[in-house]
């Protein structure tokens, strides 16, 4: 569930800065290379669950995007995670560069933010 999760809050953040128009627009769309899941701690039926993401660095063609999943009933940490993101032709699946209005919307963090 937890890489269902990362992809599903990494498109709804996207949603929320207004890129997916402009990305599907342009003809392009963000593929994964790669995911990183880190398990610290087990969560557990009926729990809910805080996640939190932000985006690490943007390359020509690459993005790193790091996740949290946070326990809401007592702030633990269960899983830490990361994903490389490629930015891509929608047809072709060919690497793209990354508009500057696209790399634009983010704030890069490059270290865990405070929750």
């Amino acid at each position: 569930m937890y890489v269902q999760w990362m992809q599903d809050t990494a498109v709804r953040h996207y949603e929320v800065m207004r890129g997916t128009g402009p990305t599907q627009a342009s003809g392009a769309t963000w593929v994964v290379r790669s995911h990183l899941i880190e398990y610290l701690r087990p969560a557990f039926d009926g729990e809910r669950i805080r996640v939190l993401t932000w985006v690490v660095n943007l390359r020509r063609v690459r993005s790193l995007r790091r996740y949290q999943f946070i326990r809401a009933s007592d702030g633990q940490l269960l899983v830490r995670g990361e994903t490389d993101w490629v930015f891509v032709d929608a047809d072709s699946g060919a690497p793209r560069a990354i508009p500057a209005e696209g790399a634009g919307l983010f704030t890069l963090v490059p270290d865990e933010p405070t929750s």
